[in-house]
C-alpha cells in the first residue's frame, strides 16, 4: 500500500469540478461540488497525494455531497485507473507563499486594490511540479525536501536567477538564498532533476555573472544522470507602478544584443560537447534586439516552451500549417480584427498577409502598447481591458475582435485590470470572440464555428 506522510496543516476536502463522462466517478454517481474528504483513512494534501493514493486496486472513499451527507464509498478497480475527477484547487491544505522581496516581482510591481488573486505569491514545489511554476527553494521545510525525495517530484522548476551565493542573496533579498549550490547537490545525489530560469536584471546579474550562473549550472547538466535539464534566460519586466529607487533598469535593445551574443557563445561550446545547447534565450531577447528568430530546431525538444523560450517560433510554424491551405474566396464579405502585443506584432504580419488574399475577406491585425502597465513593448498576455478601449477605440474593427485566451484569467473572462470580457465587449460595441492555438485563430477568423 502507498505510504503518504500527512503534515499539520488544516487539510480541507477536495471540491469535485467535473467528472469525466464513462468514467469510475461517473459511474458512482459523483456530482459536481461533492467532496473528497479521504482515501483509505488519509485526508489528501493535494493533487499528488491523491493521484498516489488512487493508486491501489482497493481503494474506500469518505465523501461529502452538497447536503453535507456523509458516504463511504468502496472501490475494487486496476491499479492504474484514474477515477475520472477533477477538482477545483490542486492544493487542499493552501498555498506555500513566497518568502523573498525580489525587486524585480512582478506581483509586486502591480497596483493596489485589485482581485486579490492577482496578489498571491506562489512559491509551492508542488505546483512546480504539478504545472511548472517556478519556486526559489528558499522556502522548504526538512518535511519538504523529505516528500520531495519520497514521492520523486521530478523534474522541479527553480528560478535560480545567479549560483553567486551573496548575489543571488541580494537578488532575493533574502539570507536562505546563498544554499543553492548546495541544493543543487543534494538534487544531484537524490537523482532529482530541475530546469533553471534566470531573470537578467542588466548592471546586477548580466556580463560575467550571468556567465558564472550559467556555466555553474551546465556543470550540474552532464554526465551519465544530468541533474540540471535546461537553462532558460529571460529579461527582467518592469512596470510603471515599480518603486523609483529599486536600483533596475529596463533591458534595451543594446543590452538584448550583448546577452543574445553572449548565450548563444556558450550555446556553441555546450553543444560541441554534450550535443544540446543546454541554456536558451526567451523570445523577448530577439524581439527587442530586432534580430530574427532562432530556427525551430535549434530549441531542441522545447524544454521551456511555456517560459516563453521558442514559444513564438513555435506558433509562427503552427500558423504556417493552418495557413497552407485557405479557401480562394468567401462566399459573404468578412472583416475581422486581432490583437498582440506590441513586441511580437512584426512577426505575426506574415500569416495575415496570406489570409488577406482570399477574397471577400480582410484581417486587420493590432499589435498595442499598454499604457496601463506603462510598457510600450509587452507580450499579449499583459495586455489589459483598459490597453484595449485605449489602443483600439478608433480603429476599424469589422464583425469580431479575436482576443487571444492568454489575457485572460484561467476559466473566467476577466482581464488583470479587472475589467471583464462583456464591459470590454460593450465599451467598443464588437463581437468578441476567444481564440486559443494558431488552428482556432484561422478558424474563427473566417467565421467557423
Amino acid at each position: 500500500m502507498t505510504t503518504v506522510n500527512v503534515t499539520k496543516n488544516k487539510i480541507k476536502p477536495a471540491v469535485v469540478s467535473s467528472i469525466e463522462e464513462g468514467s469510475i466517478g461517473s459511474d458512482l454517481g459523483f456530482e459536481v461540488g461533492d467532496q473528497l474528504v479521504s482515501i483509505n483513512g488519509v485526508k489528501p494534501r493535494d493533487l499528488i497525494d491523491y493521484k498516489y493514493l488512487i493508486a491501489e486496486e482497493n481503494i474506500q472513499l469518505l465523501v461529502l455531497d452538497e447536503e453535507g451527507k456523509k458516504h463511504t464509498i468502496d472501490i475494487e478497480k486496476n491499479y492504474d485507473d484514474d477515477l475520472g475527477l477533477a477538482f477545483t484547487e490542486a492544493l487542499f491544505d493552501g498555498l506555500k507563499q513566497c518568502n523573498n522581496q525580489c525587486p524585480f516581482c512582478f506581483i509586486d510591481q502591480q497596483p493596489s486594490g485589485k482581485r486579490k488573486s492577482l496578489y498571491l505569491k506562489d512559491d509551492d514545489y508542488r505546483l512546480s511540479f504539478l504545472y511548472g511554476s517556478y519556486l526559489t527553494l528558499t522556502n522548504l521545510s526538512e518535511q519538504d525536501w523529505l516528500r520531495i525525495d519520497q514521492q520523486r517530484l521530478t523534474p522541479l522548476f527553480v528560478s535560480v536567477h545567479a549560483t553567486d551565493p551573496f548575489l543571488r542573496a541580494k537578488l532575493l533579498r533574502n539570507p536562505k538564498a546563498i544554499d543553492l549550490l548546495n541544493q543543487l547537490v543534494w538534487f544531484s545525489k537524490k537523482r532529482i532533476q530541475i530546469h533553471a530560469q534566470i531573470v537578467v536584471c542588466p548592471e546586477i546579474n548580466d556580463g560575467k555573472a550571468l556567465e558564472k550562473t550559467i556555466n555553474d549550472l551546465f556543470s550540474f547538466a552532464q554526465g551519465d544522470y544530468p541533474v540540471v535539464l535546461s537553462a532558460a534566460v529571460v529579461p527582467v519586466g518592469l512596470t510603471r507602478f515599480r518603486p523609483s529607487n529599486d536600483g533596475l533598469i529596463a533591458v534595451d535593445s543594446d543590452c538584448a544584443t550583448k546577452v543574445i551574443n553572449q548565450i548563444e557563445a556558450l550555446q556553441k561550446i555546450f553543444y560541441e560537447s554534450t550535443g544540446s545547447r543546454f541554456a536558451w534565450l526567451s523570445d523577448e531577447w530577439y524581439l527587442i534586439a530586432k534580430k530574427p528568430l532562432p530556427s525551430i530546431n535549434s530549441y531542441e525538444d522545447l524544454p521551456q516552451k511555456e517560459n516563453g523560450v521558442g514559444s513564438i517560433r513555435s506558433f509562427l510554424k503552427a500558423m504556417d500549417k493552418a495557413t497552407k491551405k485557405l479557401p480562394i474566396k468567401l462566399n459573404k464579405r468578412r472583416t475581422c480584427s486581432w490583437v498582440v502585443g506590441k513586441l511580437v506584432e512584426t512577426e505575426l504580419h506574415k500569416p495575415c498577409r496570406r489570409l488577406n488574399k482570399i477574397a471577400n475577406f480582410k484581417i486587420n491585425l493590432y499589435g498595442l502598447p499598454s499604457p496601463y502597465w506603462g510598457q510600450e513593448q509587452i507580450v499579449t498576455g499583459l495586455l489589459t481591458g483598459q490597453d484595449l478601449i485605449k489602443g483600439l477605440h478608433d480603429k476599424e474593427l469589422g464583425d469580431e475582435l479575436l482576443l487571444p485566451s492568454v489575457m485572460l484569467r484561467q476559466g473566467e473572462k476577466i482581464f488583470l485590470d479587472d475589467m471583464t470580457l462583456q464591459e470590454l465587449s460593450s465599451s467598443l460595441n464588437v463581437s468578441v470572440r476567444i481564440v486559443h492555438d494558431a488552428q482556432d485563430i484561422v478558424n474563427k477568423a473566417l467565421g467557423k464555428a
